[in-house]
């Protein structure tokens, strides 16, 4: 994991209102200026994301397939040209190292990554080639995506051609997955994405010919409400050096419990048969009388104790203020909680304007200690909406329908 950024401009940073994005999406606009009524455009279909700040790493080769699935979380033989998934690359311990989303188009596996994961993927599976019939290759430079709540490929310029399209499969379980959130009604499902990878030297002609149609461009703050209403997980936002899938609830879309070794599968397997993962998302509704956010990194307080980390935090056009957080598994899950952050994002005139102030020393410097003698400058009461449970992994000899997963058994230990 490398928290260098290749440095990037978008052409369309130019557009009247646009401000630059920070974090994983600097290159590209966080808004045009109206980035509430950019969200509810983009619900409704009628808006795109500029992501060309991402990462795109390929792999071709007749072994490509084989070869990733001996690697990664996911089982990826079969997948068939137009299929998406996603998987990940994990360490020794089974901590999350990469977590690209997956697409095949019969000669090439196509990986979308963060920006800052592309190049050390890139290398990593360089090493790892030995004496396959594998090429792997870095073209982050010369692709783009596009993203939606709709598949746009029928409404694209021809000029924009070849377009191929991820369609992300949260929140549904994939064959081998298993959900740990236990809600019948999960809020994911009321969201569909599709990330467009188009070449780089079309997007200002994909992007004119929509706005010919009717379509807006909405920013990145837009696609991150969606996201975190979803509870979506995200590499570099919600992950850092010591995630293991279980707490991100990760395990329904991103690994496949039945397939045979790769690295981190021993964790993978004893956290979710025989014991629990030691943190775990959760939704934090936030009170929104301060008109502010708090900023990744922010304090999660219970009785003037840190208990955890807001991951992610937007304002959601019919939510409110709402935020990812990452608690300790002891945490309770009616416990009402406090957020703090010595760094306030801005109110909602300083976020139209861009003022978008960042991080956390001053956060870090308070998880590390206490809180309750961390400087502040701002706070927010957060009522839970629990993701995974503290009783998630542990499945061994459970009662069948208490977690849910798929028929066929378990991971082979």
């Amino acid at each position: 994991m490398t928290d260098t950024a290749p440095s990037y401009s978008s052409v369309l940073l130019h557009r009247h209102g646009a401000v630059t994005a920070e974090a994983l999406d600097e290159g590209v606009a966080a808004h045009y200026g109206d980035p509430v009524n950019e969200q509810r455009a983009l619900t409704r279909g009628r808006a795109v994301v500029d992501q060309s700040q991402r990462g795109v790493v390929t792999v071709s080769g007749p072994d490509r397939l084989s070869w990733l699935t001996t690697l990664s979380s996911q089982v990826l033989t079969g997948l068939t040209p137009g299929d998406s998934t996603e998987t990940l690359f994990l360490s020794i311990q089974g901590r999350v190292e990469f977590a690209p989303h997956v697409l095949d188009d019969g000669q090439t596996t196509w990986l979308i990554t963060e920006a800052r994961e592309a190049a050390g993927l890139a290398d990593w599976l360089t090493t790892m080639r030995f004496a396959l019939r594998v090429e792997i290759e870095d073209v982050s430079d010369r692709w783009a995506v596009l993203a939606a709540t709709r598949d746009l490929r029928e409404v694209l310029p021809a000029e924009t051609d070849p377009v191929l399209v991820w369609h992300d499969p949260w929140p549904g379980v994939g064959v081998g997955g298993h959900a740990y959130a236990v809600t019948e009604d999960h809020p994911g499902a009321a969201r569909s994405w599709y990330e467009h990878l188009l070449p780089l030297e079309s997007l200002e002609t994909a992007v004119a010919g929509l706005e010919e149609q009717g379509y807006t461009l909405a920013g990145s703050w837009a696609a991150e409400a969606l996201r975190i209403e979803a509870w979506r997980p995200r590499w570099g936002a919600d992950t850092d050096e010591k995630t293991i899938p279980h707490e991100l609830d990760w395990m329904r879309t991103a690994v496949h419990l039945a397939k045979g070794c790769y690295k981190g599968q021993e964790t993978v397997a004893r956290v979710h048969n025989l014991g629990h993962p030691p943190r775990r998302l959760t939704f934090l509704d936030l009170d929104g009388s301060q008109h502010t956010l708090p900023g990744p990194g922010a304090t999660v307080e219970l009785n003037g104790k840190v208990v955890g980390r807001v991951t992610a935090a937007q304002l959601h056009h019919e939510a409110g203020p709402i935020a990812l957080a990452v608690l300790k598994r002891s945490v309770a899950p009616d416990a009402v909680l406090t957020v703090r952050d010595a760094v306030v994002q801005g109110s909602d005139d300083a976020a139209a304007n861009g003022d978008t102030p960042t991080d956390a020393a001053a956060a870090d410097d308070a998880a590390n200690g206490t809180s309750a003698d961390a400087p502040a400058t701002e706070q927010w009461a957060a009522a839970q909406t629990v993701v995974v449970p503290p009783d998630a992994g542990s499945v061994v000899g459970r009662t069948q329908g208490l977690m849910r997963g798929p028929r066929g058994g378990g991971m082979r230990l």
